[in-house]
């Protein structure tokens, strides 16, 4: 998507910055794989140390309500530098709605308070996920979790012409990877219909739970 994108913008296109949270930037070979025949000078790096700025303070009274109780701290509302003060015409929050274990589903405004924030924010908000059950909140895109992400965007961003790109991955009958849907847009619904799509194209729902698990990652 990134590539299809400079290549409609590459007149006015100026900075792409992979949202990465607190992981270890992307290499020069990573970025040549990933989003090809994309010039690396237009390339930022997320410094989730120094770049990060806090747009606003999430009450705390406020997330002990949707967390029922299990936390009452305030919550930083924290972004990279360059998406707050940067000044764009247009923002593009580019990625995937897929499943996430202390978020229910991944994307939207994550994209941007995890994915550019700092690690308090970052940090934070997981546990605030942690607490309230991860086995509550996965494939589920109305949660406590969400919901802080969702005051932080109603009320210190609102004013940022963020517009999100989501994409939905799912197996075919053969089971290969394709896209299974696109969903464009600057609200909430955007996120909630990627999120309904990819709950049926990444789930399989028992009808019963099950007594015993064993999960294995097979090498490559």
């Amino acid at each position: 998507m990134t590539t299809y994108i400079y290549q409609y913008y590459k007149d006015s296109l100026t900075d792409i910055l992979p949202a990465l949270g607190t992981h270890t930037h992307m290499s020069d070979a990573e970025i040549d794989e990933m989003y090809k025949g994309v010039p690396k000078s237009l390339f930022r790096i997320h410094d989730w140390r120094k770049d990060v700025v806090t747009a606003g303070v999430v009450p705390g009274d406020f997330i002990s309500r949707i967390s029922e109780g299990k936390v009452d701290y305030p919550w930083p509302a924290q972004l990279n530098k360059l998406i707050f003060n940067g000044g764009h015409d247009l923002i593009l929050s580019v990625g995937q709605v897929v499943p996430h274990e202390v978020m229910g589903m991944a994307n939207y405004n994550k994209n941007i308070f995890v994915g550019t924030g700092g690690s308090e924010g970052i940090n934070k908000s997981h546990f605030i996920g942690a607490v309230y059950g991860m086995e509550r909140l996965m494939g589920i895109a109305d949660n406590p979790v969400r919901s802080l992400l969702n005051y932080a965007s109603a009320n210190f961003t609102n004013h940022l012409p963020i517009v999100y790109v989501h994409t939905v991955i799912g197996r075919d009958e053969t089971g290969k990877l394709v896209a299974r849907g696109l969903f464009i847009g600057d609200d909430e619904d955007v996120f909630r219909l990627a999120a309904d799509l990819s709950l049926k194209v990444n789930f399989t729902l028992l009808e019963k739970p099950l007594k015993k698990v064993v999960v294995y990652l097979e090498s490559c």
